[in-house]
């Protein structure tokens, strides 16, 4: 059976982390085991060397947190992590391409995407921002990311009026089946909250509220 700490992305994001919030962080995830930690890209170097044989992934983000970089850019990035040693890319979905209904746009990004990491054997997991999306939006890139091959579908960056939702996450998953795996991430900082989420049938959660988490399990 999996413990809780498995299902966590221990994650430090904020605008005015310094570098030794990270090395603790690193430590933090070290000692409870959880799944990876989620971190700038500028830190990505130095997490990998403070997780090195500790089991814990390194995770981190392109296009954060609007989405709206065009696709060179977010490839860019994308081969800057996998290089300095990333072993999940969590990349934010051009919002704007979809309100503009210029679907064709975001298939090719998210096909280019999955091929650069795939090529890495990384983990690419795609932020929808569910909070800027309709439910007929949300079920409408469910099936691209099916379609191109996304590894994991990702409710929200932490940065948008709101994160994660449990009527959201059932519908994808209703959608998705075993196909693809889900991480739901914003505003989970409660037992509950997260139990309820992988009950749902999410495989990750990401949380600056790790230790909180399983603390209290």
């Amino acid at each position: 059976m999996r413990t809780l700490a498995s299902y966590i992305d221990h994650t430090q994001l904020k605008a005015f982390c310094t570098e030794s919030d990270i090395v603790k962080l690193c430590a933090e995830a070290r000692q409870f085991q959880f799944a990876a930690v989620c971190i700038p890209p500028c830190y990505v170097g130095t997490a990998k060397e403070q997780l090195k044989e500790s089991g814990v992934k390194v995770c981190s983000v392109a296009g954060f947190p609007l989405g709206y970089n065009p696709t060179s850019v977010k490839m860019a990035e994308c081969s800057y992590l996998l290089e300095n040693g990333a072993d999940e890319v969590d990349v934010v979905v051009n919002v704007s391409w979809i309100k503009s209904g210029k679907w064709s746009e975001v298939r090719e990004e998210i096909i280019a995407l999955h091929q650069l990491i795939a090529q890495k054997k990384a983990v690419f997991k795609l932020i929808f921002e569910t909070a800027y999306l309709s439910d007929e939006e949300i079920l409408q890139l469910t099936e691209l990311c099916l379609e191109c091959g996304v590894d994991y579908l990702k409710t929200s960056t932490g940065f948008a009026p709101k994160g994660a939702e449990l009527d959201t996450v059932v519908a994808i998953k209703n959608k998705i089946g075993e196909q693809a795996k889900i991480k739901a991430s914003g505003g989970i900082s409660d037992l509950a909250s997260a139990l309820a989420f992988i009950e749902a049938g999410v495989d990750r959660i990401g949380t600056s509220s790790g230790i909180k988490l399983v603390s209290e399990n």
